[in-house]
């Protein structure tokens, strides 16, 4: 009998927060959904429901285009 670890659900912080927009110049909250290697994190893995998912993805390009984050670290 295999016994199943209690998980807690994972809720979409921009819903919770009621959030308009994900900003592309907020690089410190950015920062928070990339791994150490600077990839972008799962939206299942960080809660984000699908459409948050696709606006933070498209704001972390935008402020890697512009060089205000990195494309990789080091």
């Amino acid at each position: 009998m295999q016994y199943r670890k209690f998980q807690r659900k994972r809720y979409c912080k921009f819903c919770a927060d009621k959030i308009p927009f994900i900003d592309y110049k907020d690089i410190k909250s950015l920062r928070s959904f990339l791994t150490e290697k600077g990839k972008i994190l799962a939206g299942r893995m960080n809660g984000n429901c699908a459409k948050h998912q696709r606006e933070l993805t498209q704001a972390i390009k935008r402020a890697r285009s512009i060089a205000l984050m990195p494309y990789v670290e080091k």
